[in-house]
């Protein structure tokens, strides 16, 4: 009876121990807010990084500044990767990023685009070209002009080129860069102002022209962490760096703007 009892509360006290351990950890995650024009490339940098670490990643993509009007309004996000220096110049003057994670990282081209069945040829976009009668009662898609950061980069190259008081009735400005690369595949634009890189991953158009480099600010994609990231964000902006990222970005057409850290 005695031997009975001992192995009875044994057993209850296996059972009861075995209760209070600790399930197992959930698995990391990293919540990533990302320029659309990142897209292709970001997701297959992001594979790379959970394949090994081991730490998920969930990407947002969309236009800078909305991304980081979303920020400021208490959005979580641990990583914000923007098209442009003044948005992550803006989100360090208002404490919303991490100075001491942001990195200037990747470097694109503005190309002008055309569906691709357009009947329009290659052409050297300059001083005196004639863009309004290209387009003639067609649309050129843009990102939205005030904010958008291919918008903003386009318009500067077009007043650059004295371009832009023909063509401004004729500009269709939406939310992102994607959305207007889309809007030229399906033929509803006549021509798009877009991203080399966005160019690259969309059969449906095609590069007519690319805009003098320095017909606009240089196109610079920072990368930081928010004040508010959890503690893996500097481990996923030092894997950007690496040479698995570089491969990546440069696939799409990415330039790499710093030394690879590994």
């Amino acid at each position: 009876m005695f031997t009975y009892l001992v192995r009875f509360a044994l057993a209850v006290v296996l059972v009861t121990a075995a209760g209070t351990l600790s399930p197992p950890l959930a698995q990391q995650q990293l919540t990533i807010f990302a320029a659309a024009s990142m897209k292709n490339a970001l997701d297959d940098v992001n594979a790379a990084f959970t394949k090994r670490t081991n730490i998920k990643t969930v990407a947002s993509y969309a236009a800078t500044s909305a991304l980081m009007r979303q920020i400021e309004q208490g959005a979580p996000a641990d990583i914000f990767a923007s098209a442009d220096l003044e948005w992550m110049d803006y989100g360090l003057k208002n404490k919303l990023i991490n100075p001491s994670t942001r990195v200037n990282l990747f470097g694109n081209r503005l190309v002008l685009i055309a569906p691709k069945d357009s009947k329009i040829t290659t052409i050297k976009l300059e001083k005196g070209f004639d863009l309004a009668t290209l387009v003639g009662d067609g649309r050129i898609a843009t990102g939205e002009v005030k904010s958008v950061p291919v918008g903003r980069y386009a318009v500067a190259a077009l007043e650059k080129l004295g371009m832009w008081s023909s063509v401004e009735k004729r500009m269709a400005m939406v939310e992102n860069v994607r959305v207007a690369l889309t809007l030229v595949a399906r033929g509803e634009a006549a021509l798009g102002i877009v991203y080399e890189t966005d160019a690259k991953v969309e059969p449906g158009v095609r590069i007519v022209a690319h805009f003098p480099a320095d017909s606009h600010p240089e196109i610079v994609y920072p990368v930081g962490a928010t004040v508010k990231a959890n503690a893996d964000a500097p481990r996923y902006i030092d894997f950007l760096q690496s040479g698995t990222s570089k491969s990546v970005f440069e696939k799409y057409g990415f330039s790499f703007l710093v030394k690879p850290t590994s």
